[in-house]
């Protein structure tokens, strides 16, 4: 659809309820800390095309915590009135009647600032030695843990090999195609719509009507077209109320987009997590006891970012039936941008720990990576299978996975290749790289509604709570109801995103939109096919139970009585509306899981890492339709070489950001990308009567710690052990050296 037509984006819209929209520019803090001794906006005013500034002093909104389990004192406000805390925070809004003319207005606002110290550092913020917020007394914005006490001194005493490594899974952006974007207006029966980009509609609708104070009845929210989210566009963004209240206060619709470098700057941002895995065993490769402790940071207003730790502790052990498992999270406030959930958010957190502590293992007790996953991971007939991280796993198959995927990139001839290099002493040294993984799907948001609908024409509307922004539901929700009902997909019209056409709906997020909103929309194509047997009783003049759909014909039929009479659905739609609604509830996530195999060719004497291939095995239970999963499969490897590789959000020390465009920050293009090979398993689950699991963001879990390992493998026999990422060519030539520095002693 995007292909042919284009699409349609918040900032594209010619909706004539925006006709004569005012256009936003909000001015933004150069500073990551300072307070504010005044602001002057005088000249702004002044300044061509300009309606109207307003500031923090203006703005009645209360100040928000963002989050509500993260400290109570660490209130967001929409526009700063005391203090900045990251580059980036709003301190003025300017509307001009022209969208051009609101950059130069921006610039006449002068800003009083008194630089404050700034702590950009996670481990420097626990400190307490900079607050970011004085009246909390503490950076700390919330603190996790597995039990109630530590485990004590023997926990790793029966192990003979122990391991401990700090790891670092760098911060890294979202840079979605259309960046933040929303547009409001008020109509005469003091309703407020507001178009924006974003999710999940209907909780975006809730977070900004509590924020302005206002019933959610009185608000509409609509989705145009959404150009990418990766979890960074789940809910509101504080702007979208902002951009509301602007609208009311000068009476006249609003438009707010903002540039690629606010988005680098502005937009919640994922990962940030500083790791520290110890790993305990006996030299057989027997896995005994496992610890991850997690500091995470929230940035400097805490947001979603707040609850991911709790994913990651969740999936600590992976894929593997670890004995003893043990984990803690502490979660700190920086002067940085806010984090939240980017594709996986918190799971490949999770693996990447993990799938590093087995490597590290495996490498100490001089082991086969491969062999010591399968000798530890859990066996099929233990599922369903309760974790010491406290998750139940459904069902899976992880020793055939790493099998399968070994098997398909020859891993034995790879080894054999690896030898042959490194007796040489080649300069590019090849690296293999394994990860089996697990990961949870719809976790958290279980519930999921729809409605289908037959029309007197013969076409149907499919209503879903879902929220599409590239995942292809437009075409796999109109198979599941074209499957069901034996209307045509191209008669199937499937809408989302209006909260006043779809009031409830959790949206898109965290793998979970086939096994919850795919299977509402199958299971109310089904009732509605009873409910038309049901209507087709009186006009055949047959029992309900002697009745069937003929899928060919669209129509309900006689069982066993061909030629006989027949009413079809559309007739049946014309006398009286044929309409069902379904909500489904799952109860469960799922555990969809898989096995990569990465191989890189690094060049010792540079330092330069190349992927060349990749095999990945991602199971979600059955495939619905193999072009839309094989398509979030290879966006989802894409991500996750490009973390291993290249991708970083970099502050400096006084909370500069130094890659604020896509001239500094590394997002590959296919050049940096190898071909994908792509193994299939399909292992379903019982939580639904489809089997489907989700496949969103599998890729992205598994082909990171793939890839991660395969460069430090090409290199380990020259002492290295760890490299944290991303790998770029002066962090590994710099390991290289540093190795045979120690070496040398």
């Amino acid at each position: 659809m995007f292909l042919t037509r284009g699409a349609t984006y918040t900032d594209d819209l010619t909706d004539e309820r925006l006709t004569g929209a005012l256009h936003v520019t909000l001015v933004r803090s150069p500073l990551a800390h300072a307070t504010i001794n005044s602001i002057d906006v005088e000249e702004a005013r002044n300044a061509p095309g300009v309606v109207a500034v307003f500031t923090g002093a203006d703005c009645d909104i209360a100040p928000a915590l963002l989050f509500p389990a993260a400290n109570k004192a660490m209130l967001r406000p929409f526009l700063a009135t005391d203090r900045v805390r990251y580059v980036g925070e709003a301190v003025a809004a300017v509307l001009t009647e022209e969208a051009y003319q609101g950059e130069d207005a921006a610039d006449l606002v002068d800003v009083d600032y008194e630089p404050l110290d700034a702590v950009v550092d996670m481990k420097e913020a626990l400190k307490d030695e900079v607050l970011l917020f004085p009246e909390a007394g503490t950076n700390s914005v919330t603190a996790m843990h597995l039990a109630k006490e530590e485990p004590g001194d023997d926990f790793f005493a029966d192990c003979e090999v122990v391991v401990s490594r700090e790891i670092v899974n760098q911060r890294v952006a979202a840079a979605p195609l259309e960046t933040r974007a929303a547009s409001a207006y008020w109509g005469e029966d003091g309703r407020c719509t507001i178009f924006c980009s974003t999710q999940n509609a209907q909780s975006a609708r809730d977070e900004v009507a509590g924020w302005l104070g206002m019933d959610a009845k009185d608000l509409r929210l609509i989705l145009p077209d959404v150009g990418g989210g990766f979890g960074a566009k789940i809910g509101a963004d504080p702007e979208f109320a902002l951009v509301a209240w602007l609208s009311k206060k000068v009476g006249r619709p609003v438009r707010w987009n903002e540039s690629r470098s606010e988005n680098m700057t502005g937009m919640v941002q994922g990962r940030a997590q500083l790791q520290t895995i110890t790993i305990g065993g006996d030299r057989d490769g027997t896995v005994k006891a496992y610890r991850l402790d997690v500091v995470a940071d929230a940035g400097a207003y805490p947001r979603l970012g707040v609850a991911l730790p709790m994913f990651t502790r969740m999936m600590a052990p992976g894929t593997y039936d670890i004995p003893k498992v043990w984990s803690t999270a502490q979660v700190v406030a920086t002067n940085t941008t806010s984090t939240a959930a980017y594709r996986g958010a918190g799971r490949p957190e999770a693996t990447q720990a993990i799938e590093r502590a087995m490597d590290l293992f495996a490498d100490e007790i001089g082991m086969d990576p491969a062999e010591l996953r399968k000798k530890n991971v859990i066996k099929p007939e233990q599922f369903p299978f309760t974790t010491k991280g406290g998750a139940e796993y459904d069902s899976g198959e992880y020793a055939k996975a790493i099998d399968l995927a070994c098997q398909a990139a020859d891993y034995e001839g790879l080894r054999a290749e690896q030898a042959r290099r490194r007796e040489r002493g080649d300069a590019l040294q090849l690296g293999i790289g394994v990860s089996s993984y697990v990961e949870i799907t719809g976790g958290g948001a279980f519930v999921e509604n729809a409605t289908v609908q037959v029309h007197p024409d013969g076409t149907v509307t499919v209503l879903t709570g879902t929220s599409p922004h590239g995942q292809g539901h437009a075409t796999a929700w109109a198979m599941l109801a074209s499957e069901e009902l034996g209307i045509p997909v191209e008669k199937i019209t499937v809408k989302h995103g209006d909260t006043d056409l779809i009031p409830t709906g959790a949206g898109t997020m965290g793998s979970r939109s086939l096994q919850t909103g795919g299977v509402a929309v199958h299971n109310a194509a089904v009732e509605l096919v009873e409910l038309a047997k049901q209507r087709a009783a009186d006009v055949l003049e047959a029992s309900v139970g002697d009745l069937e759909l003929d899928k060919a014909t669209g129509s309900i039929v006689v069982k066993g009585a061909p030629g006989a009479k027949s009413v079809s659905l559309a007739d049946l739609a014309g006398t009286e509306e044929l309409k069902v609604f379904h909500e489904w509830d799952a109860k469960k996530p799922t555990f969809p899981f898989g096995a990569h195999v990465a191989v890189v060719e690094v060049d010792v004497e540079s330092g330069k890492a190349t992927v060349e291939r990749i095999w990945a095995l991602d199971d979600a239970g059955p495939i619905l339709n193999p072009l839309i999963f094989d398509g979030q499969r290879h966006g989802g490897i894409a991500q996750g070489i490009a973390q291993a590789m290249l991708e970083e959000v970099v502050f400096d020390s006084e909370g500069q950001p130094l890659t604020a465009t896509f001239a500094d920050y590394g997002i590959p293009s296919a050049a940096e990308l190898p071909s994908f090979d792509l193994v299939n398993m399909e292992t379903p689950t019982t939580i639904n009567s489809m089997g489907f699991k989700g496949v969103g963001e599998a890729g992205t879990i598994g082909s990171c710690p793939a890839v991660h390992n395969a460069v430090i493998d090409a290199v380990s026999h020259l002492g290295v052990s760890h490299i944290d990422m991303p790998l770029t060519p002066v962090r590994v030539w710099t390991a290289i050296h540093e190795a045979q520095k120690e070496s040398a002693k």
